[in-house]
């Protein structure tokens, strides 16, 4: 047999240079999997569904509903919404929504999107992946505000024509912290800016009604609430989300997705999480989370070597500063409490202090009560030998 001569390949030169430069989203699993996971913001109370769920296999044989127009109609009436009136795309987490919102907005090469840091990292993941550029107009921290600096925004879109898109996490995330309704409004209402607003509701079940800003895609043409099932409905695996805005923005996006993004089992789990009884569930369970986050809050209060918790606490997870002996908020003390808590105590939560205004800060998932109750008890151990 002739040996086949062996040609230069460069895999490099062949891939789009945005791409070989990425540096992918760090999900909370990548470092730890097993023990007390209090580190990605998941329902630990469960999924918000009627036992028993059992799901029929009828009709794994044939493709999923493209249109999905029964869930949209539940998340509607769910959201207190017009389903005539208002627009609807379902998708592959609230992930997928983000995707799409900068591939059919954002020219690559040319345009950018505007985040405010500290914020959700797939904001600036997605930007990257779509050859898009990112204009960074950091949130207010002092004192651990964690609101928008509108006036920044305004510059920064007068300044640069080519933001298309500006992304704001409703509550934030690692903040934990509402954004102020006027300020949302502000940046909705800029007359230097000719893009989309998308306002990010991943945590808005965890706040008191009327924090949502879903209703207002009524009054504004250009803004896109996304949500997601993930979080208060305890349905992270199935992996379901929706954007809301008008009906002329949500026809363009679901010309432009997949034909079956959502799978069969993926919507037969929302649609019962979404019933009467699902709906029953996820209130009680959301009931039990701000109940236990009350009480975590508290007792974090009582460990040496913990300062309070910064931000607006209106999330299903708490930011707490592991602080030094001079009682200032430590890095280095900080992500050595974060691996000893997972490689010796089994208890895992985020570190979080790389991020603006989070200096020496964890993030911590509201658990069960005693999942909860283990976290303090081997967090006051950790940090008493440093006392």
């Amino acid at each position: 047999m002739s040996s086949v001569p062996q040609k230069a390949f460069s895999l490099q030169s062949i891939v789009r240079p945005n791409i070989w430069a990425l540096k992918p989203y760090r999900c909370a699993r990548d470092d730890y999997s097993t023990g007390i996971l209090l580190d990605a913001n998941e329902n630990t109370h469960g999924p918000a569904l009627p036992p028993p769920e059992a799901l029929s296999t009828s009709h794994l044989n044939r493709y999923p509903d493209p249109h999905q127009s029964l869930l949209k109609s539940l998340v509607a009436a769910h959201r207190g919404l017009d389903a005539a009136s208002t627009g609807f795309f379902v998708g592959v987490g609230s992930d997928e929504c983000l995707d799409l919102v900068v591939r059919v907005f954002c020219v690559p090469g040319k345009e950018k999107v505007l985040v405010c840091p500290p914020t959700y990292g797939m904001y600036g993941v997605v930007a990257q992946v779509n050859d898009v550029g990112v204009t960074a107009v950091p949130l207010d921290v002092e004192g651990g505000r964690f609101q928008l600096r509108v006036d920044e925004i305004a510059a920064a879109v007068e300044a640069n024509p080519a933001i298309k898109v500006i992304f704001l996490c409703h509550p934030g995330n690692p903040t934990g912290t509402l954004l102020a309704h006027d300020d949302i409004r502000a940046v909705l209402e800029l007359q230097a800016f000719h893009g989309i607003v998308v306002v990010d509701e991943a945590y808005i079940d965890f706040c008191d009604q009327g924090a949502s800003v879903v209703s207002w895609v009524a009054r504004y043409p250009n803004l896109i609430v996304t949500q997601t099932l993930s979080k208060a409905f305890g349905l992270a695996g199935i992996r379901l989300g929706a954007a809301i805005t008008t009906p002329e923005i949500a026809q363009i996006l679901n010309s432009a997705k997949a034909p079956y993004n959502v799978s069969t089992p993926a919507s037969a789990l929302a649609l019962s999480a979404l019933s009467a009884a699902g709906l029953t569930t996820m209130r009680t369970h959301v009931s039990s989370i701000l109940a236990q986050r009350d009480a975590l809050i508290s007792k974090l209060g009582t460990v040496p070597r913990l300062g309070p918790t910064i931000g607006g606490n209106d999330a299903n997870f708490v930011l707490v500063p592991v602080l030094d002996a001079q009682g200032r908020p430590s890095n280095p003390i900080a992500k050595s409490v974060y691996r000893a808590m997972a490689e010796q105590e089994g208890v895992v939560v985020r570190f979080r202090g790389e991020e603006l205004g989070c200096e020496g800060c964890l993030r911590v998932t509201v658990g069960t009560e005693e999942e909860n109750g283990v976290l303090i008890e081997k967090l006051r151990g950790l940090l008493a030998d440093l006392a």
